[in-house]
């Protein structure tokens, strides 16, 4: 697969000159962002932000980052805590951010619904590396349905018929035994980083979690691996790429897996993974655990005990894990059933990391939307001074999207995502 190096796509992303990364370096977040003066005609070099002690973040679905909404993400990360943002380069349906120079991108189309312009996405990294807003990259792998329908090759396929399995959407997925399907998120993974990102995030690394998969399945390549193995395998060969590239590489999970100690039916088994990147976000939603977990009739009802509870079991099994990656999780910022999640319950499951040693999160609303009197005013950088890492070595209302978008307002939908 093609290796795009030190490729400024979209217009050399102006402003990456060392010009301006001098000048971002003497302003506070916060501060006016210099003018950039350039130097040579050559393309500059891409100049990333650093990415902070601690790590404070919020999700930017692909229709906030196109619509006016993630300027008012921008602005809440310069006036609190928050110091990074997750921005979809790849969402759930397929779809490309931007203008894609990934081959597989242009054959499927993937960069055509709607692609952020050049000048658009300069104009957003210019303002992220002003004000030191760390940007991450969330790239969706296996639930990708614009490539299973054009690569059929790699779509998982029924038993019966050898047609594309389809989930209870209607919406085929990729099998995670093809090689080809990391090899096109990895050149994704590149393509971001080249472009500006300081990271990547890869999402839905995993099967689909429904439990007639089994039965109606078939998987030729598996070669008597179980699933589990099969998604350490793929995420150890992409590590191992995009260590290469000193890409840094983070991956979502589900909450429960920290827990659980099967695979839970989706290949994701945490001592199986959790040496796989740099760092694994366990999706610890409140939401998602099921009455009785932990002991708790309601889980959703007590975030505290039950982000609690999750943080020791990652402790406990990290442990047992040479080199294991950094943990970061995420929080629900969403209601979903009772009760109504206010700053409150947004508070408790960030006191509940905080108590077992963990310092780090990012918020997740699926229509980015977020609950600002949660979040602490910036304090000149204070926020980000206690350090804090598990496991690991290192210690909206948007714009209105065009018609063709889904509904990202329901967090309904989160869960029907697997999020």
């Amino acid at each position: 697969m093609m290796r795009w190096t030190t490729l400024c796509m979209l217009g050399a992303v102006a402003a990456c000159t060392q010009s301006q990364g001098a000048a971002d370096a003497g302003h506070a977040k916060g501060g006016t962002p210099q003018t950039p003066v350039a130097t040579d005609t050559m393309p500059p070099p891409v100049v990333r932000v650093a990415r902070p002690d601690t790590v404070r973040g919020l999700y930017v679905n692909r229709w906030a980052a196109l619509g006016n909404k993630v300027w008012q993400l921008v602005d809440i990360a310069k006036r609190t805590e928050v110091n990074t943002l997750v921005i979809d380069v790849k969402d759930d349906r397929g779809f490309v951010l931007y203008k894609s120079r990934v081959p597989i991108a242009q054959q499927i189309g993937a960069d055509t619904n709607h692609p952020m312009s050049s000048k658009r996405f300069r104009q957003i990294m210019d303002s992220l590396r002003a004000y030191h807003i760390y940007p991450i990259a969330r790239i969706v792998v296996a639930k990708d349905p614009l490539l299973a329908e054009h690569k059929l090759a790699w779509a998982i396929k029924q038993k019966s018929d050898g047609t594309p399995w389809r989930d209870k959407n209607g919406r085929p997925w990729l099998d995670p035994h093809q090689d080809s399907v990391w090899h096109y998120a990895s050149d994704l993974a590149r393509e971001a980083y080249d472009v500006g990102f300081s990271a990547v995030q890869f999402d839905y690394v995993r099967f689909p979690d429904e439990k007639r998969l089994i039965r109606e399945a078939t998987f030729p390549l598996a070669k008597g691996r179980v699933r589990a193995q099969v998604i350490r395998d793929q995420l150890g060969a992409l590590h191992t790429a995009l260590s290469a590239a000193h890409i840094p590489m983070t991956i979502d999970v589900f909450g429960l897996t920290a827990t659980d100690t099967t695979d839970m039916g989706i290949g994701q088994r945490w001592e199986m993974f959790v040496d796989r990147a740099d760092v694994v976000l366990p999706m610890v939603y409140p939401s998602h655990f099921a009455p009785g977990t932990y002991k708790l009739d309601n889980p959703n009802a007590h975030p505290y005990a039950t982000i609690d509870h999750a943080m020791k079991d990652i402790h406990r099994r990290s442990a047992k894990v040479p080199h294991a990656a950094e943990v970061i999780p995420w929080y629900q910022d969403f209601t979903l059933g009772p009760p109504h999640y206010t700053a409150e319950q947004v508070r408790a499951q960030m006191k509940a990391g905080y108590d077992n040693g963990v310092y780090s999160w990012i918020l997740w609303n699926p229509g980015s939307r977020y609950t600002e009197s949660a979040l602490r005013p910036d304090k000149g950088g204070s926020a980000g001074a206690s350090g804090g890492a598990i496991g690991g070595s290192s210690g909206a209302s948007p714009e209105s999207p065009p018609p063709s978008s889904p509904s990202h307002d329901s967090a309904r939908a989160a869960r029907a995502e697997g999020r």
